[in-house]
């Protein structure tokens, strides 16, 4: 591995992904991508996007805000100031009594949440510090294993961060940002380096590193951190490990099946919640 700015290169991974420049199909099945980048700037773009939205609206006391970020119960919350009235539980009692809005979670029905909290950020360092190792890993990614393969492990690994989440932590305790996806690129790129016998100890540091800040530091979502790490992982065994025989069709009843696995995870939490 080599060392980068945020994150790290990994060599003998884009050496994978770029054996010959004529070759038409990425190692892993898939139209090799012309630009590996372009997915990773294009994310990198929404999230932009989303946050410049989330600022003109209020950042995080913006009804933008609430209506993107994740939450498995729903609450009501003050008009103009922080926090929330964790006694009121129901909408007329929010509305009536107290003279707050009331804000839906997943368990109410709003379902967007599972992906656009994927892209809800309010601090600069929390979208920089994402984007940035998005950046760094994502085009390796894609290199090696293709655009419709990346963004498969980018979304189901968000998606895996997501339903830990909802399974893990209180219910009215909203959950953003896009670190369940990197982390899931993280354990991909690990799970691609034992693949092809690279040296995993670089990436085996610095993700011991990322795990002592998740637990260290407040507020952030080790729940979201941890599935998208280990749905990254699954998915991207799917991917590399499938039989060169049929790989296409091993891949695609694969990563539906985890797809399936992670939805039946949100719909078995909110049947429990209900």
């Amino acid at each position: 591995m080599r060392d980068a700015a945020v994150g790290f290169h990994c060599p003998s991974c884009i050496a994978e992904g770029a054996k010959t420049t004529r070759q038409a199909r990425a190692p892993y099945g898939g139209v090799r991508s012309g630009n590996p980048a372009l997915t990773s700037m294009v994310l990198i773009g929404a999230n932009v996007l989303v946050f410049l939205g989330l600022l003109a609206g209020g950042g995080a006391s913006g009804r933008l805000f609430d209506r993107i970020a994740l939450m498995l119960g729903s609450r009501c919350e003050p008009i103009g100031q922080a926090g929330f009235y964790p006694q009121v539980r129901t909408e007329g009692s929010c509305v009536a009594d107290v003279g707050g809005f009331w804000v839906s979670g997943v368990g109410d029905g709003a379902y967007w949440q599972l992906v656009t909290s994927m892209f809800t950020h309010v601090e600069i360092w929390h979208i920089g510090f994402n984007m940035l190792a998005l950046w760094f890993l994502g085009p390796q990614l894609e290199m090696a294993i293709g655009r419709l393969r990346f963004l498969a492990l980018y979304f189901l690994s968000g998606l895996g961060g997501s339903a830990m989440v909802l399974w893990l932590t209180d219910s009215q305790v909203q959950t953003l940002g896009a670190s369940g996806a990197i982390f899931g690129l993280m354990g991909g790129l690990l799970v691609l380096a034992v693949k092809i016998g690279g040296n995993v100890s670089q990436i085996g540091g610095w993700l011991l590193i990322n795990a002592v800040l998740t637990l260290t530091i407040p507020n952030i979502s080790w729940q979201g951190h941890l599935g998208g790490f280990l749905g990254g992982v699954l998915i991207a065994a799917v991917v590399v490990y499938s039989p060169r025989q049929r790989r296409g069709t091993w891949q695609l009843v694969g990563l539906a099946s985890i797809a399936l696995l992670l939805l039946a995870a949100v719909a078995a939490r909110v049947a429990t919640f209900a």
